[in-house]
Formats: C-alpha cells, sequence, structure tokens
C-alpha cells in the first residue's frame, strides 16, 4: 500500500500545488494574492502534463534500426512550451491589471474596491449623472 503511493509521488506534488493554488485563487481577497495562485495552479498543471509524457524506459522518438523500440510521447513537453508562454503573458497582463486598479481606487483589496466603487455609483445616481460618461476620460 505505501509503495503504491510513494510511487505516484509527482501526482501528490500537482495535487498540493493545485490546491494550494485554487485556495489562493477563491480564499484570498488581495488581487496580487490571487495571481500569485493562479500562476501556482498553472505550474502544477505543467507538471502534470509532463508527467504524462514520460514514459519509463521510454526514449526520445527518434528512428533507429530496433523494432521493439519504445518511445517517449513528445507533444505534452511541446505544449507545455506554448502553455508557459500563455502562463507568462496572463501573469504580466494580471499585474499590469492590479497596477491600473491600484493606480485608481488606491488598494488592491476586493473589498475596498468594490466598496469604492458601490459609493461612486450611488453618487453618480444621487446627482443624476449620464454613466456613459464617467467611463470616457
Amino acid at each position: 500500500m505505501i509503495s503504491s503511493t510513494i510511487g505516484i509521488w509527482n501526482y501528490w506534488i500537482v495535487f498540493c500545488l493545485m490546491m494550494i493554488g485554487l485556495f489562493l485563487v477563491i480564499g484570498r481577497k488581495n488581487l496580487l494574492k490571487k495571481i500569485v495562485g493562479l500562476a501556482i495552479f498553472q505550474t502544477s498543471v505543467f507538471l502534470l502534463y509532463i508527467t504524462f509524457g514520460k514514459i519509463k524506459g521510454g526514449t526520445p522518438p527518434i528512428l533507429n534500426e530496433s523494432i521493439d523500440t519504445i518511445y517517449s510521447n513528445p507533444l505534452p513537453h511541446v505544449l507545455i512550451l506554448t502553455a508557459i508562454v500563455v502562463g507568462v503573458a496572463t501573469t504580466a497582463l494580471g499585474l499590469s491589471l492590479v497596477l491600473r486598479i491600484n493606480s485608481e481606487y488606491g488598494s488592491i483589496e476586493e473589498d475596498d474596491v468594490s466598496a469604492q466603487d458601490l459609493v461612486d455609483y450611488h453618487d453618480d445616481i444621487e446627482t443624476g449623472k449620464n454613466f456613459d460618461l464617467k467611463f470616457k476620460k
């Protein structure tokens, strides 16, 4: 029992990283912590795909004379290269949005931003401002 559980240690690492990332994304109110959680979650998915691509005893898919050669699948590794680029772009976009939110609202906490938006919305209703003009700067 224990040897079979230890034999799949990489899946346990993937599971732990996924749960840590998911907790940070769902359980935290700080936008920067959410982006870090998203990056951790993405890393766990990368590790999962790399784990699928490795075959014990497999060789790189280079053809040789032997007929009974077992090859490792290179497709997950290629997909991970693309996913890393997308992950870096997502993180960069998220960080730039957090900087913009911080400059506009003075905070990166979800509750503070929502409260300030709610106050601004009620102020606009009381003064009778046109809502379309608010976003044209």
